[in-house]
């Protein structure tokens, strides 16, 4: 598996304006961008993107996962920390 492989389940399953991902080989770091979590709790934006990379979790093929999700504008205000 590698970033393309991670980029499409997460891009096949969520609507998303930006996503970053980088992957080691067992950890990956997720940045997901969309206005779609304007109205969700911290938790549910989580649960979006942890959701499609559940088989692959429970495969083995990605040990640990960090996800940080924002909206467009925030984003804009704090990517310049995030990348």
């Amino acid at each position: 598996m590698d970033v393309s492989d991670i980029e499409k389940l997460i891009n096949d399953a969520v609507a998303l304006d930006e996503l970053h991902v980088k992957y080691d080989g067992s950890q990956c770091q997720v940045i997901a961008v969309s206005d779609i979590f304007d109205s969700m709790s911290r938790v549910k934006r989580q649960q979006a993107i942890y959701a499609p990379l559940t088989d692959v979790i429970n495969a083995g093929t990605i040990h640990a996962v960090t996800i940080k999700t924002f909206t467009p504008a925030q984003w804009q205000r704090d990517k310049m920390f995030n990348l």
